[in-house]
């Protein structure tokens, strides 16, 4: 393994040989069927490349010999016949072979995005999403291409080229004997140019990955970069990205195209060869036919001859994309779907965390022995300094990470002790920064609950107060949102996501800062829709303006990843300790913003 988490490439199972082995065996076979007809097809096509060849001895002897006209015109029907039939087959064997592989890549596409929602989130904080873009489309479609390469070679080119040799040994077996003698130190060549090959490719595949991952952010991140005016930066960026591809392409070219050139100049010294030979045995008085087809046959086996000795190099390219793909699926889930465990059974919905410890990186600790509790149909809130640890206590209730000591429990049940699908079920969670998916606001709402009617729909969003906005747009709710929901304001994507939560209608409400970044006007709505999805919920509320959350049943305070204060606002206050600091701080402020205002005003 590396330090990602995923088998090193210097695992003896991604080989070359090892991985072809794999590609035939897991992708092959199962095709098998298909892929005979296919090879069937490629023999009858490779055959009928040969004949001509064949015929052509045949040709020139009945013209320059036995000047039967009759014979050349049945050779000529032959020579049509034959190149029909090598259309159909060749035409029959290309459908084949395209119908599967699009089934091999939609397959291979499916089992990766099915293995990336078997792992955790620390599985996707370390890698950017552009990496699983390419593992993706170029990863697939390199099996496809890998088992399409052995293949046409072993059906078309190995038996066209087999077909073509015999045909050479017989009209002419010395001359054959001649050319076929300076064709192996060409595969000496060959074998040093694979390890170079190899390398060229894995820099190529990072640089794509760089250049996605550039463009993908700069989509992303446009009204960063224009209110940055990081233009000409990113500009920058993206041209060095390109320039690496660039350039690792051209060596690449430089080093995979040596093979074509090689082969043509050992050819050319072999045709030529020929041709002084069999031009000579033909002035002593040899029928000239045989001749003929035999360097006929010669320049037609020239190009299967040339595809086999790049099969090589064009594999190990391929095969650096395939290994991306396989290095993912290989790779142990890391959070696999639990069917042994129970199903959580929520009675109640009390929540407790008693003497937790959690670090998302070693010796770095987020949570210190951190015991609180949130009452069953109550509203609990976490308040207290960034980075002291609330947002991983919901992420540890979501089991998005597991707690390295101590219990957290809903209902008395250790939530590590029951499936995380049946957690995450009885839990609605609504964030500060809410994510919807690309489609419609029906679509974005049902998804809490997918098989919803439409009159749940609009009951959540009516709950949400956001049935006003929906209607007020032509299509309602088939308006699309966009990606990222960015055609949507910030309150109106909030309402959206609160209605999400309300149909699913859980018994667990999580709420992550969920008005921190609205307007007044925005955020009265808002908490007017929270009111109506925490009513009667077990709640837990992250907030940093501690007056959303004086009506909590209970406070906790929250630093260095313990609980350092416990109570109501009122009880909190009279303690005179750290929430009390933190309320007079914003108190403060917020006086200092008032009489600025009232300043402004009068003047």
């Amino acid at each position: 393994m590396n330090d990602q988490g995923l088998p090193s490439v210097a695992d003896e199972r991604y080989s070359t040989l090892a991985l072809i082995r794999r590609l035939l065996t897991e992708q092959g076979l199962v095709h098998w069927r298909s892929y005979a007809i296919a090879f069937v097809l490629m023999a009858i096509a490779a055959g009928c490349t040969a004949l001509p060849a064949y015929f052509v001895a045949d040709f020139v002897n009945q013209a320059y010999i036995h000047h039967s006209f009759q014979m050349i015109v049945v050779l000529g029907i032959a020579t049509m016949i034959v190149f029909i039939v090598k259309a159909l087959a060749t035409y029959g064997h290309m459908v084949i072979l395209s119908r599967i592989g699009n089934r091999i890549v939609a397959n291979n596409q499916q089992r990766l995005f099915d293995k990336l929602l078997v792992e955790r989130i620390s599985f996707f904080a370390d890698r950017h999403s552009s990496e699983f873009a390419a593992r993706l489309t170029a990863g697939t479609f390199a099996v496809n291409q890998v088992l399409n390469q052995l293949v046409t070679a072993l059906g078309r080119d190995l038996l066209t080229l087999i077909g073509l040799v015999g045909v050479m040994f017989i009209q002419e077996p010395f001359l054959s004997l001649v050319t076929l003698v300076v064709f192996p130190p060409a595969m000496l060549v060959l074998r040093k140019m694979i390890r170079r090959i190899r390398s060229i490719a894995r820099a190529q595949f990072t640089g794509g990955t760089r250049v996605l991952e550039t463009m993908q952010e700069s989509v992303q991140g446009m009204a960063v970069i224009k209110a940055f005016t990081l233009e000409e930066y990113m500009r920058r960026r993206f041209a060095t990205n390109v320039g690496e591809v660039e350039r690792e392409s051209n060596k690449m070219a430089r080093v995979a195209n040596r093979s074509s050139p090689l082969m043509e100049a050992l050819g050319g010294i072999a045709i030529a060869l020929a041709v002084v030979y069999g031009g000579y045995r033909v002035l002593a008085g040899a029928a000239p036919g045989e001749f003929f087809s035999f360097i006929t046959a010669f320049l037609l086996a020239n190009e299967p001859a040339k595809r086999i000795a790049r099969l090589n190099i064009e594999l190990n390219s391929a095969l650096v994309n395939v290994r991306t793909l396989f290095e993912i699926l290989d790779a142990p889930a890391t959070e696999p779907i639990e069917e042994h465990k129970p199903a959580l059974t929520v009675r109640r919905a009390g929540i407790e965390f008693s003497g937790v410890d959690f670090a998302y990186r070693k010796d770095e600790p987020v949570l210190n022995a951190l015991t609180l509790s949130a009452e069953p149909g109550k509203v609990t809130a976490l308040v207290g300094p960034s980075g002291g640890g609330k947002s991983t206590i919901f992420n540890l209730l979501l089991r998005f990470y597991e707690a390295e000591k101590g219990r957290i429990s809903i209902d008395a049940q250790n939530i590590a002790e029951v499936s995380r699908h049946s957690v995450r079920q009885a839990i609605g969670y609504v964030g500060q920064h809410v994510f919807l998916f690309r489609g419609s606001v029906r679509d974005n709402i049902a998804f809490g609950k997918p098989d919803a009617t439409e009159q749940e729909i609009i009951a959540a969003a009516k709950a949400a107060y956001a049935h006003d906005f929906i209607m007020a747009s032509p299509r309602g709710y088939e308006t699309p949102v966009g990606e990222h929901g960015l055609q949507l304001s910030g309150g109106q994507r909030q309402r959206v996501a609160i209605a999400r939560a309300l149909i699913k209608n859980a018994p667990i409400i999580l709420l992550d800062e969920a008005t921190a970044a609205l307007d007044a006007e925005s955020e009265g709505l808002v908490q007017e829709a929270l009111a109506h999805l925490t009513q009667g919920r077990t709640t837990m509320v992250i907030a940093h303006r501690l007056q959303t959350v004086t009506h909590a049943d209970r406070i906790y305070v929250i630093e260095n990843g313990t609980a350092v204060e416990s109570g109501h606002h009122d009880e909190l206050l009279r303690r005179d300790g750290r929430y009390t600091s933190f309320y007079r701080l914003q108190f403060k402020n917020q006086e200092v913003a008032e009489r600025v205002i009232a300043m402004s005003s009068a003047g």
